[in-house]
């Protein structure tokens, strides 16, 4: 079994089932959250005995603490004045849920701005009779290069996602809706008119991207914070004694301009592809032109 922090993990849990109304077709479906987040939790002590600190729900007036059965959900108005729902009042307005996830169109991948994505799952077959209807959905969704877009209900709450093949398995992210999208006419800082660029600083910018390219490898970005914490934590808990924290590295010198940052900029990566290449050679990398956007439909793969 995988571990994770110490942790033995086991087979993933079904947060929901149901099934992919898909036309007439109905694919029975099981969803599995995508991304695990192992983090460290910390307890509140008093630091005169490490005793957990606890919390308790307290009346801003009276002071006297109230009990879970007392309490009710109340949306401010005004300073002081609360509109109070009752349990089944705010029922009346959850969704209703239903084990449906109803497609209600399809779309190109590129035209969902990534800003609307959410949270990652997996959709896998129900059972042994989905795996048909799965995967003609999967393999007719690759075929045509598309997207899914659907609604379903889970925890009361309605989510519109986005259904789309990865690998052999059906992926799902949930998606924030546009009024949830923060304007960019909001932001503080955007000039109403751009600053011209000079020829000569866009090119070393271009030249700086270029050096700096590269194929995405999500292995070599890891929580390195997290795995710090980890093992300060194992080395206290050894009884080791822990240092005074390093001193800040002292940062670079601002450049006086703009070109001269940039031109800095590059000489800094060829040093550093240089030493690179005295202790490891490598073959050279070509950099090919982007090639043209096409719509042709994937080949089939084979089963």
């Amino acid at each position: 079994m995988p571990t994770v922090c110490g942790k033995t993990l086991g087979m993933a849990t079904a947060l929901w089932t149901g099934r992919i109304s898909f036309g007439l077709v109905n694919v029975p479906v099981k969803l599995f959250t995508a991304v695990k987040t192992p983090s460290v939790s910390f307890k509140q002590l008093h630091s005169r005995d490490h005793a957990p600190i606890e919390m308790k729900r307290v009346s801003s007036t009276s002071g006297e603490e109230v009990p879970f059965a007392d309490v009710v959900k109340g949306f401010e108005t005004k300073a002081g004045r609360f509109v109070v729902l009752e349990p089944e009042e705010l029922a009346t307005l959850a969704s209703k849920a239903t084990p449906t996830m109803e497609i209600e169109e399809f779309v190109e991948l590129d035209e969902i701005d990534p800003i609307y994505y959410n949270h990652a799952y997996y959709l896998a077959p129900a059972d042994q009779d989905a795996e048909k209807p799965y995967r003609l959905l999967l393999e007719a969704m690759e075929e045509c290069g598309k997207v899914a877009l659907a609604r379903f209900v889970m925890r009361t709450r309605e989510h519109l996602v986005a259904i789309r093949p990865i690998g052999d398995v059906l992926g799902m992210v949930t998606m924030n809706f546009a009024e949830e999208i923060v304007p960019v006419k909001q932001l503080h800082g955007i000039p109403e008119r751009q600053p011209e660029v000079a020829e000569r600083e866009r090119d070393i910018a271009r030249q700086l991207v270029e050096r700096l390219a590269a194929d995405f490898d999500p292995a070599k970005y890891r929580d390195t914070y997290r795995r710090a914490v980890r093992a300060l934590i194992e080395k206290k808990a050894k009884g080791q004694k822990i240092g005074a924290a390093e001193p800040a590295a002292t940062p670079p010198t601002a450049a006086p301009d703009l070109m001269s940052a940039l031109q800095a900029s590059l000489e800094a990566i060829g040093k550093r592809d240089g030493n690179k290449a005295a202790s490891k050679p490598k073959a050279l990398r070509t950099t090919k032109a982007p090639a043209a956007k096409s719509r042709a439909k994937p080949k089939r793969r084979s089963q």
